[in-house]
């Protein structure tokens, strides 16, 4: 399996000269190490093209500019290791991270879960398994009895794009998922549905339901991709902040985005952004699922 990287795109030139990490008069750390930050960077996770979330994120920047009070400049990355690795090196402070990111950026950022995300009415989901409406593939079972079959999927340290499927498929016969399949890793979830649809992959692997990103552009998605199958429940992805922060910060952080439950407009932003309805309480806990399910997929990770 191919080694990680940590690329990430910056929303405006400049950005990460000004992050809160880099040795300017914008950062005062304490004695105590708790550091009081007079601007903050917000790291987005890729769920659909990276320009598109960009704009459509602009208004929850300034919006918690205004919450906070100090700036908040935007930063969508290109993958999760490059958002875990600004937070480890101080170049985001806050984080839209989804569960296995989370559990890697608590163990090598010293990341602080706060909230995770309400999606159709749930603080959880399940991983869906995509064909195109027209192919032979009817079940998970096909998949485990055909060889050569390819695989569309966001990254390999997706928790619903990968991690948790690989799991699924492993426990139902699959030995080894590098023979057994034609893995091509494409980068977001809308990606990997348009490779079904374009016949360059049997099936993806998607959060639920991914469907939904593409339906403006190919209105009859829901018919021409079927669902064959889900993984089990997943904790839904969380807002995530640097350990390092004051508790003042980080509970103010806490406060704005809980806020947006009570905000259409901004409510309207969030489902632009990643289909969410708002926030509910997190603990570090919730995930002990997909730390279960890290520990399978460790070392393959690290390659």
């Amino acid at each position: 399996m191919k080694k990680l990287k940590g690329l990430f795109i910056g929303l405006s030139a400049g950005l990460l000269m000004t992050a809160c990490g880099t040795e300017t008069a914008d950062t005062d750390t304490e004695s105590d190490g708790v550091e009081e930050v007079e601007e903050l960077v917000l790291g987005y996770f890729p769920s659909a093209d990276v320009a598109n979330m960009a704009e459509s994120a602009r208004p929850l920047e300034e919006y918690l500019s205004d919450q906070l009070g100090i700036p908040v400049t935007g930063e969508v990355m290109t993958d999760y290791t490059g958002l875990i690795e600004a937070m480890r090196n101080k170049n985001a402070d806050v984080a839209f991270l989804p569960p296995f990111a989370y559990v890697q950026a608590e163990e090598r950022a010293n990341a602080e879960v706060l909230l995770k995300a309400i999606r159709d009415g749930s603080d959880s989901y399940v991983a869906q398994y995509n064909v195109a409406a027209d192919s032979d593939i009817d079940s998970i079972d096909d998949l485990i009895e055909s060889e050569g079959l390819v695989w569309a999927f966001t990254d390999y340290t997706s928790t619903s794009g990968y991690l948790f499927p690989a799991q699924q498929m492993m426990d139902l016969g699959v030995d080894d998922l590098d023979t057994h399949f034609t893995q091509i890793d494409v980068g977001a979830h809308d990606t990997a549905l348009l490779s079904v649809l374009d016949g360059q992959a049997d099936f993806a692997t998607t959060f639920e339901d991914a469907r939904v990103r593409l339906e403006d552009e190919i209105p009859d998605i829901f018919e021409q991709i079927r669902v064959i199958g889900t993984t089990e429940e997943i904790p839904n992805a969380t807002l995530s902040v640097r350990s390092d922060l004051s508790e003042d910060l980080k509970e103010r952080i806490e406060n704005a985005f809980l806020n947006m439950n009570d905000d259409p407009d901004m409510l309207e932003v969030l489902a632009d952004v990643y289909n969410w309805e708002g926030f509910a309480p997190a603990e570090s806990e919730d995930y002990d699922v997909v730390r279960d399910v890290y520990s399978q997929f460790e070392d393959l990770i690290e390659e």
